[in-house]
């Protein structure tokens, strides 16, 4: 799927910077900085650690600055895709190309086109860091394909 493997050290987690509830079924979610190194083209990147109370399945948001915006690559066992704010709006799209030769691609195969086009726009303007994973949080498990 990717070319990232998430830590299973807990130890390399910093606290908690927001949690709530996913109105998925998997329940409530935590969200941790990740202390974790994690390169993208070379340059170090920050990292958040997304887990939910029903799931042992944990996500990785990447996050790579961008000319206008940030792109936000989440990685998890079933599906690998993005979020990009371009300054206008925040949503999803499938991992761009200068990503692939980290190893991060969509595999359309674990994605739920329908979800995934309703996610196009999530929110208009710029988004910070938290309120960026926050929607990611809520809206990336509606995109695993069930």
């Amino acid at each position: 799927m990717s070319g990232f493997a998430p830590a299973q050290d807990h130890q390399a987690l910093s606290k908690v910077i927001t949690e709530g509830n996913s109105n998925t079924a998997l329940g409530k979610f935590r969200i941790e900085l990740n202390n974790q190194s994690v390169l993208i083209n070379g340059e170090q990147v920050r990292s958040y650690k997304i887990t939910y109370d029903n799931s042992p399945v944990s996500v990785i948001v990447l996050v790579d600055k961008d000319k206008k915006c940030k792109n936000y690559i989440v990685v998890s066992e079933d599906l690998s895709l993005m979020y990009k704010c371009n300054g206008e709006y925040f949503g999803v799209k499938r991992i761009d190309e200068k990503y692939r030769k980290d190893g991060y691609f969509t595999d359309n195969n674990n994605l739920d086109q329908a979800n995934y086009f309703h996610q196009k726009v999530l929110a208009l303007g710029k988004q910070n860091e938290v309120n960026a994973t926050t929607l990611i949080a809520c809206y990336f498990p509606e995109l695993i394909k069930k």
